[in-house]
């Protein structure tokens, strides 16, 4: 475990409570720690002071649909929906850490390391065996960029991002300053996902002349 970060100090009271039964329900254990992310507002959005803004959650299921649209016919969709569901499912205990708190890269992917592999082992591995292995094998392809879908995930990743984004300076009548979200265009790689951003980012583009 990383130094001074344990999953466990971070488990809520109820799920505590709940594991510490003589027979743990860990079905129910394991939801109500998911619904953390449900909870969970994100990051950037919150620093910029978009007020509603999205979930963790919502960031995920959005993300699931768009892979549901990838065309390319060498992809597993099914696995790319299955990664997106699960990529930021540490998140629920770590937190939404961006590139901009006092955390480095290398410390926020132990603790999300840590904590994917605690909820496996711990939590979901007495009930489904198998499903603790699938989980975390897709959450490690996602950080190790270990396969095609785990490329395509994480390019979706960053669109759907741009997307509210563009949401958001749309619904904020282009005064809300979010330039910054936009470097994340250069790290898109798949073909697919980057035409889908250009068209995206003509479209940004149109919405500020006309303002």
């Amino acid at each position: 475990m990383t130094t001074g970060w344990n999953p466990r100090d971070h488990i809520p009271a109820e799920v505590q409570k709940l594991l510490s039964e003589p027979q743990p329900n860990y079905v129910l254990a394991f939801l109500h720690i998911v619904e953390q992310l449900k909870l969970q507002k994100r990051t950037g959005w919150v620093d910029h002071d978009i007020i509603p803004c999205e979930s963790i959650a919502d960031h995920m299921y959005r993300m699931g649909v768009t892979a549901m649209l990838i065309k390319d016919p060498k992809v597993d969709v099914k696995r790319c929906v299955r990664i997106a569901l699960v990529h930021d499912i540490a998140e629920s205990l770590v937190g939404d850490i961006t590139p901009f708190d006092p955390v480095t890269k290398e410390e926020k992917h132990q603790r999300e390391l840590d904590t994917i592999t605690y909820l496996c082992d711990e939590i979901i591995k007495p009930y489904n065996e198998a499903a603790a292995d699938e989980i975390l094998q897709d959450w490690l392809a996602y950080e190790n960029i270990g396969s095609l879908e785990a490329r395509y995930v994480k390019d979706i990743d960053k669109f759907e991002m741009l997307v509210q984004c563009f949401e958001y300076e749309k619904r904020h009548g282009g005064k809300k300053d979010l330039i910054q979200f936009y470097s994340a265009v250069s790290s898109i790689k798949t073909d697919e996902v980057k035409s889908w951003t250009n068209d995206l980012m003509d479209r940004r583009t149109k919405f500020f002349q006309t303002l």
